[in-house]
């Protein structure tokens, strides 16, 4: 029996790629965007550890959402792979890699968000800090979290690149796709290598091209989940 009797269809590996990106799209912001801003004042530790403490529920709500987020890069990592493999497998397979390492970097980050959280809910803590070197620990743990994980988006950005210019060259999927995920990791590379080459530029490139992506996924769910097999003479 041939190999390719096994392999995951393009229109699956299309629809499982979007279905994971809208729930990085929907989990993500909800931490990012309202919990996280909500709960956390910057360079005030003893404000932000009494927002946490209130509404401890929602902080970890906000951990889960970006555990999510992590897990479903995972997934995406692998339905991109099968969907752009006929067009170049090791290409494609490297494109996989730097989402993958990405998402290990933003995985490690979590902990420390985990950690933040049993620094202020566990009370023997109280035993080995004062109240305010706790905060201030709890502080360090929040503020490691945003720059290990802004640190991993280098290799996403990396990703978003090469993922762009194999889309691009596919012939299978729109080439203007392929052109809009080149923007939007230029996007994200601009912004994480803002503070280290152009400190005194504050601005967040990543924000004004990020739509690439969500213009990609609205093309997988819709018009990729509906696409046919290609074959080599489509590749050529």
């Amino acid at each position: 029996m041939n190999d390719s009797t096994y392999e995951t269809p393009l229109r699956t590996a299309s629809l499982i790629a979007g279905i994971a990106l809208l729930g990085s799209v929907i989990a993500a912001p909800f931490a990012e965007l309202y919990v996280m801003p909500k709960l956390v004042v910057p360079f005030k530790a003893a404000e932000t550890a009494k927002n946490i403490l209130e509404n401890e529920s929602l902080f970890t709500a906000a951990i889960f959402a970006y555990l999510f987020t992590f897990i479903c890069d995972v997934v995406i990592a692998w339905a991109l792979y099968v969907l752009l493999k006929p067009a170049n497998r090791n290409l494609s397979l490297l494109i996989a890699w730097f989402r993958l390492v990405y998402t290990v970097i933003a995985l490690v980050a979590l902990n420390n968000l985990v950690t933040a959280l049993r620094l202020l809910t566990t009370p023997e803590y109280l035993t080995l800090f004062q109240t305010d070197q706790l905060y201030a620990q709890a502080m360090i743990y929040l503020r490691a979290f945003k720059n290990h994980w802004y640190f991993g988006l280098l290799f996403f950005a990396i990703h978003l690149v090469l993922l762009g210019y194999l889309v691009y060259k596919s012939n299978y999927i729109p080439r203007i796709l392929g052109i809009l995920l080149i923007i939007t990791g230029l996007g994200y590379l601009l912004t994480t290598i803002r503070p280290f080459l152009f400190p005194s530029i504050n601005v967040d490139f990543a924000m004004y091209t990020f739509y690439g992506e969500l213009i990609f996924m609205l093309w997988l769910l819709i018009k990729g989940s509906r696409m046919k097999e290609v074959n080599n003479e489509v590749l050529h």
